[in-house]
């Protein structure tokens, strides 16, 4: 039999803060039995391996779930608008639960949406998924290292250790089917997936899950993370900003002046060497800041970056980065706004299958728009010389100019394409993917939707027009080709209109935002 923590029965609820309370008590219980374990296996006090009196430490995550009799909602008009909170008809509906302590106000408002739409109990006990020890770490533990390698080798004969069987994206891909008898999926990602996804984030990014912000921008030019570095020392140094920190790789954080640092703080140091893929963050209380993430180049890197950016549940995402104009109307510098996609990057094949049609979000593309018209100060018909929309193609095959007899090009002009790049698409795909919206009559889910767009400046050459300006930053050589620009009042009335685009981009965020959700 597994050493187990004392058994906590599942209980059930009518009140979202109580049945949030006893998630946190037993994801607490079951990771301090886990992390106890590890530091008696480190001094060496757990049996040996080899002894047959072993026994198997155990932890497993917490799980909430919900019955229901009937498709009806309780307030099926008031919360129409909304793509979860609900499921989609009467069954048994559960997913497990982790790490409570960064995603409490997550969990709040999605306990209160079902208990609002449905008026039924949520039940909240102890799942029979076992946490794997790896991910029942605090974040500074580094025990196993002290570890001999003998020792090590001994680990899983002791400890539940990642197993990827239990975290793939059935649910996500709508492939998932129950077994008889098995309840149906209360969210998008499993209490393993979402810990898998938190690990990978601090390795490619450097930073801890809990500094990234509900709206990132995702880039590969290094200029434009240097001006967002240097905008985010800025916001620092003013006393009157409205955010509290910024955080770069390493944990490093500087807080807003006037503000005093917080216990952590102390822990952060820069990295002797840049992480595969950096991130940036402007921080806000109420996570509604900006996290700006160097992605590098090609649609591998786009998913993988978002397979895992997409368990912490961002509002908004938005590729920025420059393509190349397939148009001879197009100059240097132009914008370029995508309304759809050619999918030619060929990492999200097997998950979204290429006749699914990725639709760009209305809301996000006119605010783009505007945003445009507010940096360049032009309007109207002559805003269409400057910023093209259309279909962009997105390629995994940088060198497609040379393949024999030019095929690619023939596609991308029956596709009537403007533009090409290699992450567009993918970014686009993996944001439809992983919102509600996407699966929500087939799967219930819990998931909160994601936002999804992309912009480019055509060509190769550095543009000369503000595309970062999308979520509030601007490039020095941008800024240098618009004079207009260049003044601290414009920029802070493009500042300005930026944060009245993000409470009003969609009715589900002004929801979360007069709620005060993360």
């Amino acid at each position: 039999m597994p050493y187990l923590p004392p058994f906590i029965a599942p209980t059930r609820f009518t009140q979202a803060d109580a049945a949030l309370a006893q998630v946190q008590r037993i994801y607490q219980q079951q990771v301090e039995h886990l992390r106890e374990a590890m530091r008696q296996f480190v001094a060496g006090a757990l049996p040996q391996a080899s002894t047959a009196s072993i026994r198997r430490v155990r932890g497993c995550y917490p799980f909430v779930r919900v019955h229901t009799d009937t498709v009806s909602r309780v307030k099926a008009q008031e919360m129409s608008r909304l793509s979860y909170g609900f499921v989609a008809g009467p069954g048994k509906f559960e997913t497990t639960l982790t790490r409570p302590d960064l995603y409490d106000r997550y969990y709040l408002a999605q306990f209160q949406l079902l208990l609002q739409n449905h008026g039924i109990e949520l039940e909240v006990g102890t799942s029979a998924q076992p946490i794997p020890v790896h991910f029942a770490f605090a974040e500074h533990d580094h025990v196993e290292g002290s570890l001999s390698a003998e020792r090590r080798q001994l680990m899983r004969d002791v400890f539940d250790l990642p197993d990827l069987a239990a975290m793939d994206d059935g649910i996500a891909n709508g492939t998932h089917s129950p077994k008889p008898g098995e309840p149906q999926p209360l969210s998008l990602f499993t209490a393993p997936r979402v810990d898998y996804s938190l690990q990978r984030l601090r390795h490619y990014t450097g930073t801890a899950p809990e500094h990234f912000q509900n709206f990132v921008l995702f880039t590969n030019y290094q200029f434009y993370i240097d001006e967002f570095v240097r905008l985010g020392h800025e916001a620092m140094a003013d006393g009157t900003s409205d955010y509290d920190a910024f955080v770069e790789p390493g944990n490093l954080v500087t807080r807003r002046a006037g503000l005093a640092a917080e216990p952590g703080d102390e822990r952060g140091a820069a990295p002797l060497r840049l992480p595969q893929m950096p991130a940036y963050h402007l921080v806000r209380g109420d996570r509604s800041g900006i996290t700006m993430v160097n992605i590098g180049v090609g649609p591998a890197n786009a998913k993988n970056i978002t397979d895992h950016i997409a368990v912490l549940r961002p509002h908004a995402w938005i590729m920025l980065g420059h393509c190349a104009g397939l148009r001879n109307s197009q100059q240097l510098g132009d914008y370029v706004l995508a309304h759809g996609y050619v999918r030619e990057d060929h990492v999200l094949d097997e998950e979204l299958p290429l006749w699914v049609p990725i639709p760009a979000l209305a809301e996000i593309q006119v605010a783009i728009e505007k945003a445009v018209a507010d940096v360049t100060q032009v309007s109207g018909p002559d805003l269409k010389r400057i910023m093209r929309t259309g279909t962009v193609a997105s390629t995994d095959n940088r060198n497609w100019e040379l393949l024999p007899d030019n095929t690619p090009q023939r596609r991308f002009s029956q596709s009537r394409a403007v533009a090409l790049d290699m992450e567009s698409a993918t970014i686009a795909a993996n944001g439809f993917r992983f919102t509600a919206k996407s699966n929500c009559r087939a799967w219930p889910t819990i998931s909160t939707a994601n936002a999804w767009t992309s912009t480019c400046a055509s060509a190769s050459a550095p543009s000369n027009c503000c595309a970062p300006r999308a979520l509030g930053s601007c490039t020095a050589a941008s800024c240098a080709a618009l004079p207009k620009w260049r003044s601290s009042n414009r920029r802070r009335q493009a500042r300005e209109r930026v944060e009245r685009w993000a409470k009003q981009c969609s009715p589900a965020h002004r929801a979360w935002t007069s709620k005060g959700l993360p």
